[in-house]
């Protein structure tokens, strides 16, 4: 399996004038592929993108500077545009699972700048990585490399932070897992409960949003095209950095610690998309990072070898008791304790939940009996007041 070992560098002038001549060149090869695709009834093959818009574009005097920076970045731009056409296409027949791709679109020079070198363009030097017709650079090497990489990404994303992402191609981890299984109940206030009785608050972004908020406004009323409104747009992207930072980090702990002690691992399928359209609680559930955790629980699972379970958002894993299986129907949000009139057990909503989820994961159905008993079960609050 492949993974992706990134690691931040910083250039000097010189480098940085080189890198965004390379940037720029990446970007202009792209869009001009682009543009003559969407001129032409029939998509041109990748061979034939290049032939135009790299070789003969190069003879040209509007294109002659491309001869100035490394011949494989140019490729590797048109060849990520083929791979944009084909996601979409397969997307429109669809091949293709999850939310529809749109048609490709033209890069933006505000936008995060990368560009590709495969083993021909680097090469590793003792601490510092030699890039072709940029030079030798230092990253920080906060975790050894454990294989040779096959490509290096060069990235600057939108705060003008540098770094290079390496692909490398590991084999699997065999570790021993403490419990046989667990399952996830995923929630706001409390980021992630588990059937075992563990949980997990998130980090409080609201300091950082707050701060989002104040220069969105600014930068709306400032004039495009302006030194100041540049100057405000790398303050607001430093301080998105800051909270995608903060969240990748409490993500990537929490899932390695997940997976380090599962052998199997049992979330559900929400309908974020769906979620999100709630307009009091849309940020809050975009700042979480539920998918995210879920990519990198899957992505973990099968490097450590465990079994990653996701179960139907149909089912009803918060309607019903744990230990009885007596199904109680919906229950409103503000009710966070639920006493059970079929055992009269009293739960947790979230802990109910994720111990629901963990048993319909691993095949554990409740008994039928038990549930086709016609009485309503009351929240805790309702039957003090009572």
């Amino acid at each position: 399996m492949k993974a992706r070992y990134q690691y931040r560098f910083y250039p000097t002038n010189q480098q940085q004038q080189s890198l965004a001549r390379l940037f720029g060149c990446v970007r202009v090869v792209y869009n001009d592929a682009l543009a003559i695709c969407k001129q032409s009834e029939k998509k041109p093959k990748s061979a034939e993108l290049q032939k135009i818009v790299i070789t003969q574009a190069k003879k040209t005097e509007e294109r002659a500077w491309l001869s100035e920076v490394s011949n494989i970045p140019l490729q590797q731009s048109v060849a990520d545009l083929e791979i944009a056409f084909q996601n979409f296409f397969d997307s429109c027949k669809g091949k293709r699972k999850g939310k529809k791709i749109g048609y490709p679109k033209f890069k933006k020079r505000t936008n995060s700048q990368s560009a590709r070198l495969t083993r021909g363009g680097f090469s590793i030097k003792g601490d510092g990585v030699y890039l072709a017709k940029i030079g030798l650079v230092k990253p920080i090497w906060s975790r050894e490399l454990p294989y040779e990489p096959s490509s290096v990404t060069i990235i600057k994303d939108c705060a003008n932070r540098y770094f290079l992402s390496f692909v490398v191609e590991v084999e699997p981890i065999q570790v021993c897992a403490k419990n046989q299984s667990v399952g996830i109940d995923l929630g706001i206030k409390t980021f992630a409960v588990m059937s075992n009785g563990e949980k997990a608050v998130s980090p409080s972004y609201k300091a950082l949003d707050r701060r989002v908020r104040k220069l969105q406004k600014k930068l709306a009323r400032q004039q495009k095209d302006s030194k100041r409104r540049n100057r405000t747009r790398i303050q607001m992207a430093t301080l998105h950095n800051q909270i995608a930072d903060t969240r990748k980090d409490f993500l990537h702990k929490l899932s390695t610690k997940i997976v380090s002690e599962n052998q199997t691992i049992v979330l559900e399928d929400l309908n974020v998309s769906g979620m999100v359209k709630n307009r009091k609680l849309s940020r809050v559930i975009s700042q979480q990072g539920w998918r995210e955790f879920r990519v990198l629980v899957e992505a973990k699972s099968q490097k450590y070898g465990r079994k990653f379970v996701v179960i139907s958002r149909w089912e009803p894993t918060s309607q019903s008791c744990s230990d009885c299986g007596f199904k109680w129907g919906k229950v409103d949000l503000s009710v966070r304790s639920i006493l059970c009139l079929g055992c009269g057990s009293e739960h947790d909503r979230d802990e109910n939940a994720s111990v629901n989820i963990e048993k319909v994961g691993i095949g554990h159905c409740h008994d039928s009996k038990r549930t086709s008993r016609q009485s309503k079960t009351t929240s805790v609050a309702s039957v003090n007041e009572a």
